[in-house]
């Protein structure tokens, strides 16, 4: 008897072992994503807790949180199996910040000084109706078939919530999921990298930060990470350590679920290869890049201030909010919300080279380097915008560049055809992507 007692408790040591090394750390991932998203869908974009775990956090073990709800605080917390309890508190003008472990309240409270006075211009310089414009070389009748074709009943590829389509300025097609309007809040996700090179590009025009420039951080001096220059980081292209791995922990699930300040985790590594010759997708150098743009400000509230006063609020993209992280920096990897018409607004920016109602935001050579492929991408990456040079997308001319973010959000910028269109969604499956791009540039006679 005691024999069998022995193997009973050694298979159970054998259990919670298992449990212990692949599971347990993995919970963090699970209440912490959960807590973060219901908080910033529910108090940001007014979706409900139930749509939430219904569709955005219907991904692999997300079924496993239990998520409480605290409107008195805005706050909401979630755990597992009463394990790994995380917080996230919403705050105006910062969104939903995830707190450490243990951690019980926020402890910045700057928020960004924001003017959201609407211009009274047309769209896209403002937000009145445009006026009704035909365009000869389009067939529009194809064109309502691309958009109807893009939001047909698919589960398993097409999830689209909303297209935009903007030719020479002027909208030419808008569709929405049901549920869903011009006015709702998409989540960028990784296009809000996109943002963060915009912003390092405004500094560029105002001549406080140079392409080439070296020594961008203080604990680089004695190595020679000195040598990494800020193209570099933008070109995702450091030699630079970094895993981004969303099924495990790793670098990008801790540094986004568990650091309290995002910018450190891609600090602190170590260059493994050569600066220019090896790229390699990090969030991190995202957040890094973040870190970067406050170095340049005396203080927080100017930093917090800068990316709306002189872009985003400079182009009308009043609906965007950018979210911060516990140290009260902005999440430059992942976090940026705002509607489909102001996700397009950063596109026409982008498009007309910097201009923007005859004030140059950005020089027209920084958006020539953010769409050149850099090396080693194979033909796939630029200054923190893809690029479809390496041809991902077959049906699309090689030089279209796009902000990408997770589950299929996409701003797709078109040079040669002054073309902008704002994909978002729940799905990025590039063959269903492909065809609706094909659709919609067939109808371009």
């Amino acid at each position: 008897m005691k024999k069998y007692l022995k193997y009973i408790a050694l298979i159970i040591l054998i259990i919670f072992g298992f449990f212990r090394i692949t599971l347990y750390p993995k919970f963090d991932l699970v209440s912490g994503f959960s807590a973060k998203s219901i908080a910033s869908h529910y108090f940001l974009a007014n979706r409900s807790q139930k749509f939430t775990e219904k569709t955005d956090n219907d991904i692999e073990s997300m079924e496993l949180a239990t998520t409480i709800m605290n409107t008195s605080n805005n706050s909401v917390s979630s755990s597992v199996f009463g394990l790994k309890n995380r917080t996230a508190i919403y705050k105006d003008g910062i969104g939903a910040v995830l707190l450490p472990e243990g951690i019980v309240e926020l402890k910045n409270n700057l928020i960004p000084k924001r003017n959201k006075t609407p211009k009274q211009l047309a769209y896209p310089y403002g937000d009145l109706p445009q006026k009704d414009t035909i365009f000869t070389n389009i067939d529009y009748k194809e064109l309502k078939t691309a958009i109807n074709n893009a939001f047909k009943i698919d589960t398993n590829i097409r999830k689209t919530r909303s297209l935009l389509v903007i030719y020479k300025n002027q909208i030419i097609a808008e569709k929405y999921k049901e549920g869903f309007d011009k006015k709702s809040l998409f989540l960028g996700w990784s296009m809000a990298k996109s943002i963060t090179s915009g912003v390092l590009g405004v500094l560029e025009k105002q001549g406080k930060v140079s392409l080439d420039q070296k020594n961008l951080f203080s604990e680089w001096k004695n190595d020679e990470r000195k040598n990494i220059t800020l193209k570099n980081l933008l070109n995702m292209n450091s030699g630079l350590a970094w895993q981004e791995d969303y099924t495990k922990i790793c670098d990008v699930t801790e540094m986004l679920f568990l650091d309290s300040d995002m910018s450190l985790k891609q600090k602190n590594k170590k260059l493994i290869g050569k600066p220019n010759e090896t790229w390699n997708y990090s969030s991190g150098t995202s957040n890094l890049l973040s870190g970067f743009i406050r170095n340049q400000f005396d203080n927080n509230q100017d930093y917090l201030n800068f990316w709306y006063t002189e872009l985003i609020d400079k182009i009308g993209m009043h609906s965007m909010l950018l979210e911060t992280d516990y140290s009260g920096k902005y999440v430059g990897s992942s976090y940026a919300w705002a509607t489909s018409r102001d996700w397009a607004k950063f596109g026409l920016l982008y498009l007309n080279n910097g201009l923007w109602n005859g004030e140059q935001i950005i020089n027209k050579s920084w958006i020539e380097f953010t769409k050149t492929p850099t090396n080693t991408s194979n033909g796939g990456y630029g200054g923190h915008f893809w690029t479809n040079a390496g041809n991902r997308y077959p049906d699309a001319p090689k030089t279209m560049y796009y902000a990408d973010g997770y589950q299929g959000q996409f701003v797709f910028i078109f040079p040669n055809l002054d073309l902008v269109i704002v994909r978002t969604g729940l799905s990025g499956n590039e063959t269903h992507i492909n065809e609706v791009l094909k659709e919609i540039l067939s109808s371009f006679k």
